[in-house]
């Protein structure tokens, strides 16, 4: 059985990845196409910071004997998280599809972590 504590790191860090994403975003918008300037933007480096802070969570929660099949699909709401992130930082427009993509992802992520 997965411990408790693994699924709430595995959630921060798909929070982390959302954020990392949106980061990544707007750091590129941010840019002028120019690489170096690209990589060496502040939020793309944050961007950066936050996938390297999910390994550490990943290493955490396997550490508390998470099980790989119950995780990684605890991951898969990150798309949940970067919908919301979108919406609510980005104003872009969440569709009826997208809620019963999201509604799905919660249903899957709840019978597996069962």
């Amino acid at each position: 059985m997965t411990n408790y504590k693994s699924i709430l790191l595995f959630l921060l860090a798909a929070f982390m990845g959302a954020l990392g994403q949106y980061l990544y975003k707007t750091g590129a918008e941010q840019s002028s196409g120019n690489l170096i300037l690209l990589v060496s933007n502040f939020r793309v480096l944050l961007g950066i910071l936050c996938y390297l802070i999910i390994m550490v969570l990943f290493l955490f929660a396997f550490k508390l004997g998470g099980a790989l099949t119950v995780l990684y699909p605890v991951y898969a709401t990150t798309f949940i998280w970067a919908l919301l992130i979108g919406f609510f930082f980005l104003g872009e427009k969440v569709t009826l599809v997208q809620i019963i993509g999201v509604l799905l992802i919660v249903l899957g992520v709840y019978l597996i972590a069962r």
